[in-house]
Order: structure tokens, then C-alpha cells, then sequence
């Protein structure tokens, strides 16, 4: 049965597409939540202009889930709490997102936590899942989305994703409370599987799909979408992005948005300047996310960005061995040296004192 709440204003800006930050967990340094700057980021992102907030997800650390750290839901209540002064005082929706992760006892735990605590939609992560059949995930997906709508994520391999076949995709979008996809093989093969699986279910248009493909976030935005069904073209776009590289240099990736919407509205070439961008954009995330050592500094990358521009205190993860590759501060001086226009750390520094209040 879908969820009342899939009808809701939430929706017209999800289809429309927006930029969607992974909301980071903000820590001191004996690695306990730091509310003052927990909520303090998400003003950032609301005030960058975002559209919503994603929480509970590989940014915001798995481990909050573990009994001995507790901070499922006291995350998810601060920017819930956040979200919702937003849009009291500035009358524009802020959709909610959280991730629901595990087993199906596990995750329809964490769905219901999530619809208490009035968030939109969950985003339903398959990693527990890497031997399964398609049967037995779509079954799992089903017994969710009767909880909540629900945002697919099509997670990169490396990363702890499994390959979902095309046929998967066409079955996941049949599920009514679907709203959502993001995309994030990192593989274009893998990235077109979900689109041609959304087009055979009949639910182009209504399925909004979002990039989470960090190493191609402009082109995915930018490119239409062909698929050929029963004789027929069925075009559908890539509308916004939700991304761990969107938590950081946030007003600067909802002007990239922006900018691409007009382009495709207009129906006019795509100047080589975005193109350009696109190139920019992912060399940032290179260093940011620690591409050179298969991700392994991506959270604590993110971290230092922010941790430089005075959001965060410090660049802790929940885990102590978790930290900056050698090489990674270097890779990210590089960027911002190699790419100024990219960084909104003036608006950060206009507004910091502000959030952190």
C-alpha cells in the first residue's frame, strides 16, 4: 500500500530533481556527537540552497547503528529537527531521507523509526544482501516500501555493493512506493541497467533517478537517457544528485544544478565550459574521496574539508583507525589550488558563526 506522505509537496522537488547532501556525523575528540555542529551542518546544506538531506548513510558512518555507539536516532532526530525550523521559518520543503540498511528485521526496524520521526522517504541500502536471489530482495524491498517510500541505491561493488542485473531494476520499479532511484555503480554499463529497468517497468517520469556516481556527476546530469521499449523510445534524465561530494562546497554544486536545469530546459547545446566542469568536479572527488586508495579515506577526506572551513573541529570517525590516506591532505590542497571557483568557503566564513550558535 503506499504511504500517504508519497503525495506530498516533498515530491514535486524530488521529480524536478535537487541537490541532496549525505549529511556527515559531526564528533569531538573523544568521539562522541557534537550536536552544536551536527545541526550546525545541516544549516550549511539548507542554507546552500539543498533540497533535502540524506541521513544514516555511508556518510553519516554505519556504526551509529552499533549498540555501543547509539546514535541512530539522535542523529536522525537533530536533522529532522533542523529541517523542520527550516521550513517554518523559509516555507520551502526539505525532503527528508534515511538510510535503512540490514536484514529485513533490521530494516523494517529502521524504516519505522524513520517514518516516526518524519522523514519522507528511506534509502534502502541491498549490502546485506550479496548472496541473495532477486526473488528474496525484491521481497525484502516490497515489506519496506509498506513502511515507507523508498529510494533504491544502486551501490558500487567496492564499496560493499553487489551487481544487480537489469532485471532486478524492471521489478524494483514495479514496487508502487518506489519514488526514487540513486545510481551509483560507478560503472556506466551498471548505470544503465537501472534506467532501461525503470523504462521496461512502465515507470519512467514517476521514478525520480538521482546520480550518486561520483566520478561522473555533471555528465550524468546532462545526458538524456534512451531506452527503446516494445518498439518505442522512452527518454528519461538523471534530475539531481545524492552525494557524500555534495556535503562539502555544497552552494557551489546547487549552482552546478541549476545551471545544468536551465541547459536542459532550454533545450541548448552543452557548452564545452561544462563539460569542462565535469572534469573539474570529479578531479575533486578524486581527492576528496581518496580514489588513489580505493576510498579508503572518503569519510575522513570529506571531514577535512570541512574541518578547514571551521564547520567541523576536527576530522574524527567513529572508528580510530580511520583517517587520511598519505598523500590525501596534499591531493586536496592540489584542487584547491587547481580549481578557487569551486569552493564556497566565503560563504561558509559570511554564515559559520551563524550555524554554530
Amino acid at each position: 500500500m503506499s504511504d500517504p506522505r508519497s503525495s506530498e509537496d516533498w515530491a514535486v522537488p524530488l521529480r524536478r530533481g535537487v541537490v541532496i547532501p549525505a549529511h556527515p556525523l559531526a564528533l569531538t575528540a573523544q568521539r562522541k556527537l557534537d550536536e552544536r555542529r551536527q545541526r550546525a551542518l545541516t544549516r550549511y546544506y539548507l542554507a546552500a540552497g539543498a533540497g533535502g538531506v540524506a541521513v544514516g548513510v555511508h556518510t553519516t558512518q554505519f556504526a551509529i547503528r552499533e549498540p555501543s555507539v547509539g546514535l541512530l536516532r539522535p542523529v536522525l532526530e537533530l536533522a529532522a529537527e533542523e529541517a523542520s525550523r527550516y521550513t517554518a521559518r523559509e516555507g520551502r520543503t526539505v525532503i527528508r531521507i534515511a538510510g535503512v540498511c540490514g536484514r529485513t528485521d533490521q530494516a523494517v526496524k529502521e524504516a519505522e523509526l524513520a517514518r516516526e520521526l518524519g522523514y519522507h522517504i528511506g534509502l534502502l541500502s541491498l549490502s546485506a544482501f550479496k548472496s541473495d536471489t532477486v526473488d528474496a530482495m525484491i521481497a525484502h524491498c516490497r515489506e519496506i516500501a509498506s513502511i515507507i517510500p523508498v529510494m533504491g541505491f544502486y551501490l558500487q561493488p567496492a564499496v560493499g555493493g553487489r551487481v544487480l542485473p537489469a532485471e532486478f531494476w524492471r521489478r524494483f520499479a514495479e514496487i508502487e512506493n518506489v519514488v526514487a532511484i540513486k545510481i551509483a555503480p560507478f560503472n556506466r554499463y551498471h548505470t544503465f541497467d537501472v534506467i532501461r529497468g525503470v523504462a521496461e517497468a512502465g515507470r519512467a517520469g514517476q521514478i525520480a533517478l538521482y546520480t550518486g556516481n561520483d566520478d561522473n556527476i555533471i555528465a550524468d546530469l546532462l545526458t538524456p537517457f534512451t531506452t527503446m521499449v516494445n518498439g518505442q523510445p522512452v527518454r528519461q534524465r538523471v534530475v539531481g544528485g545524492l552525494l557524500g561530494h555534495w556535503a562539502v562546497w555544497t552552494k557551489r554544486a546547487v549552482e552546478q544544478l541549476e545551471a545544468v536545469h536551465r541547459i536542459v530546459e532550454t533545450n541548448t547545446p552543452v557548452p564545452a565550459e561544462t563539460l569542462a566542469l565535469g572534469v573539474a568536479v570529479t578531479d575533486s572527488n578524486a581527492a576528496f574521496f581518496d580514489a588513489a586508495n580505493g576510498f579508503a579515506g572518503c569519510i575522513a577526506g570529506l571531514h577535512e574539508v570541512l574541518r578547514r572551513q571551521g564547520l567541523l573541529e576536527g576530522i574524527w570517525c567513529l572508528d580510530p583507525d580511520e583517517s587520511l590516506s598519505p598523500g590525501q591532505a596534499d591531493e586536496i590542497d592540489r584542487v584547491y589550488r587547481a580549481y578557487p571557483q569551486l569552493n564556497d568557503d566565503e560563504f561558509v566564513r559570511e554564515h559559520r558563526e551563524e550555524w554554530l550558535k
